[in-house]
C-alpha cells in the first residue's frame, strides 16, 4: 500500500495539479523552464516510502514529467490519493510516448518501459477513471466552445402601484380641483432576446389603468402641467388592457456604432443620452413627472423608425433618429413619411466621467411634448398641422459620488399652418442625491419652468381638442404668466426588488396663469422589479 503525504481526496484538487512533461536528461531535448521542478524530492510535503514512489521518482528525474504547485509543495499534510499519484504517472506515460513518437526512443530504456508497465497495471483503475474524467471534461469544453452563445430570452418585469391625489389648487378654469385620492397601476413585462450576445430584441407588454388627472385630456381635473411619467400617456385616459408597448431591435455595427430599429412606442432615450442620470428612470424610478424626467423637447420624437448612436471616441458621440407617429396607417396624411414624425440630431461631449454636455436639434411635425401649458401643445390644442424646430442643451455634473447636478433648457420655434408662429421656452435644474441615508436610496429635487408660449404672431387660438374647454373656445395665444414646477421625492430601497417613493409636485400658477391657485400633487409610488 502506497504511504506518502498528500493533498485532498477530491478530484477538484487533482485537476489543479500542474503535471507536464519537460525532459532533463539530454541536451537534444528542450531545456527546462526556470520555475520547473524536475524531482519528486523537491515537492517538499512528499515523503517517499513505497516502491511505486521510488519508481516514479526515478522516471521523473530521468524524463522531467511532473511538477507540483508553484510554491514547490503539495499544500498540506494529508495522504496523497491514488488518483493524484495516477495523474503523475499519466504525465510520465505521456512524456515517454512523446519521446517515442519523436524518434528519440533511444532515450527510453527497456527497464523504464517495464517499470511503466508495472505501474500502469498497479494503477489501472485510477488511470481509467482519470482519463474518463479528462475525456468528459474535453467533451464538455468542446460543447461549450461550439455553443458559446445561443439564442437566449430573459424576462424582466416591473409593476408600479401609485397612490395619487391633489392636495390643493385650481384647474385652468379657476375651479377648485376635487380632493380625490386614486390608486392605479402600470405593469410591464420585457422579453429581452439576444442572438449573438451583442444585440437585443426587446418585446414589452404593458397594462395600465392610471386615469391621471394631470393632463389636458384628464377627466377628474385639468392640469396641463405636472403629468406623471408612469401614467398612460399625455393625451389619453388609462386602459387596463394588455398591449404591445415597445418593440425594438438593437445591434452593433463595429465597435462604436449601434443601430436601433423601433417597431412601436420608440423614444429618444432608446438611442440618445438624455444626460439626466438618476432622475430619468422612465417612470419606474427617479423623477415622478414627465417634465422632471428629461428635457421636454425629447418628447417631440416618438413612434416607430430608426435611431443610430456612434461614438467617435471616449469623449465625443453623435445620435441621429427618425420616428413616425402613425407609420402603420395607410390613410392619407399618415404612414412612415406622410404623417406625424420627429427627427433628432444630438452631439454629446464627455470631457470626463463626471461632466457631460449635449446639444440637440429636433424637427417634428404634428407632435406634442405632453408637458407645459395647454397653449404650448399647439398641435393638440389647435388641431392644425404644426411644424416645430427645437434646440436643446443639457448637461450633468457629478460633484461627488452622492451629489449630481443636472440642467437643461429648450427652445421651440413652432409654426401652425394657416395660423402663424410661436416661441416656446422651458428650462430646469435637477439635483440628485444617490445613496442618501442608505445604499440604493435616492433623493431628487427638480425646479424649472415647463414649456410656455412666450410670444406668437397670432393673437388667439381657437381650441379644437381639450377635455375642459369646449371646441370652438377662443383663448389668447401667449401664456399670461410663468409657472414654476417644483418637485421633490425620496426613493427608499426596501430590498433589491422593491422601492417606495413618496413625493410632491408643486405648480405655482397652473397653465402659466397666475389667476389659477397653485396646485400640489401628492404621489406615493411603489415599484416592484423582478
Amino acid at each position: 500500500m502506497l504511504k506518502v503525504q498528500s493533498l485532498l481526496i477530491s478530484s477538484a484538487i487533482l485537476t489543479g495539479l500542474a503535471f507536464h512533461a519537460v525532459p532533463s536528461v539530454a541536451a537534444s531535448v528542450d531545456p527546462l523552464a526556470e520555475d520547473q521542478i524536475n524531482s519528486v524530492s523537491q515537492l517538499s510535503d512528499v515523503q517517499p516510502t513505497d516502491w511505486a514512489f521510488q519508481a516514479l521518482q526515478s522516471l521523473v528525474e530521468r524524463y522531467g514529467c511532473v511538477v507540483g504547485y508553484p510554491d514547490g509543495s503539495y499544500r498540506g499534510n494529508r495522504a496523497m490519493t491514488r488518483y493524484e499519484f495516477a495523474a503523475g504517472l499519466n504525465a510520465c506515460m505521456d512524456r515517454v510516448n512523446e519521446l517515442i513518437a519523436s524518434a528519440t526512443a533511444n532515450l527510453v530504456t527497456k527497464e523504464d518501459l517495464a517499470t511503466l508497465q508495472r505501474l500502469q497495471e498497479e494503477f489501472a483503475t485510477e488511470l481509467a477513471t482519470l482519463r474518463g474524467r479528462v475525456d468528459a471534461l474535453e467533451a464538455r469544453t468542446a460543447t461549450l466552445e461550439a455553443q458559446q452563445f445561443s439564442t437566449t430570452t430573459k424576462l424582466f418585469g416591473e409593476a408600479i402601484f401609485a397612490v395619487t391625489g391633489v392636495a390643493t389648487g385650481q384647474d385652468i378654469n379657476q375651479t377648485d380641483i376635487p380632493r380625490i385620492t386614486t390608486l392605479g397601476y402600470r405593469t410591464r413585462l420585457n422579453l429581452d432576446t439576444s442572438f449573438n450576445g451583442r444585440d437585443l430584441l426587446r418585446t414589452r407588454l404593458q397594462s395600465i389603468n392610471l386615469n391621471y388627472f394631470s393632463s389636458p385630456a384628464g377627466t377628474n381635473s385639468q392640469l396641463p402641467e405636472g403629468v406623471l411619467r408612469f401614467d398612460s400617456g399625455p393625451f389619453a385616459a388609462g386602459s387596463s388592457t394588455v398591449s404591445l408597448d415597445a418593440l425594438l431591435y438593437s445591434f452593433p455595427i463595429g465597435d462604436r456604432t449601434t443601430v436601433v430599429l423601433e417597431g412601436n412606442a420608440g423614444a429618444t432615450d432608446d438611442f440618445a443620452l438624455t444626460l439626466n442620470p438618476f432622475l430619468d428612470g422612465d417612470g419606474g424610478s427617479g423623477a415622478l413627472s414627465n417634465f422632471g424626467t428629461r428635457n421636454s423637447i425629447y418628447y417631440y420624437v416618438s413612434g416607430a423608425g430608426i435611431g443610430i448612436r456612434h461614438e467617435f471616441n471616449d469623449y465625443l458621440e453623435i445620435s441621429l433618429g427618425y420616428l413616425a407617429g402613425t407609420p402603420n396607417n395607410p390613410a392619407p396624411g399618415n404612414g412612415l413619411f406622410n404623417g406625424s414624425y420627429g427627427t433628432i440630431g444630438q452631439i454629446v461631449f464627455k470631457p470626463s466621467d463626471r461632466f457631460n454636455l449635449a446639444f440637440a436639434y429636433i424637427n417634428a411635425y404634428n407632435t406634442n411634448t405632453g408637458t407645459g401649458s395647454l397653449r404650448s401643445n399647439l398641435a393638440f390644442t389647435t388641431g392644425l398641422p404644426t411644424v416645430t424646430n427645437s434646440y436643446g442643451i443639457q448637461g450633468s455634473f457629478q460633484v461627488s459620488p452622492n451629489f449630481v447636478v443636472n440642467a437643461w433648457g429648450g427652445y421651440t420655434a413652432a409654426r401652425v399652418i394657416g395660423l402663424g408662429d410661436a416661441d416656446i421656452w422651458s428650462y430646469a435644474v435637477g439635483l440628485a442625491f444617490p445613496d442618501l441615508g442608505k445604499e440604493g436610496n435616492l433623493a431628487g429635487i427638480i425646479v424649472g419652468v415647463e414649456p410656455r408660449v412666450a410670444g406668437a404672431t397670432f393673437p388667439t387660438i381657437t381650441v379644437a381638442n381639450n377635455g375642459s374647454l369646449a371646441a370652438g373656445t377662443t383663448i389668447t395665444s401667449v401664456d399670461r404668466d410663468t409657472s414654476l414646477h417644483v418637485e421633490g421625492f425620496y426613493q427608499y430601497r426596501v430590498n433589491d426588488n422593491i422601492t417606495i417613493t413618496p413625493g410632491l409636485i408643486w405648480l405655482t400658477a397652473p397653465n402659466h396663469d397666475a389667476r389659477n391657485a397653485g396646485a400640489v400633487i401628492g404621489v406615493i409610488r411603489t415599484t416592484f422589479t423582478f
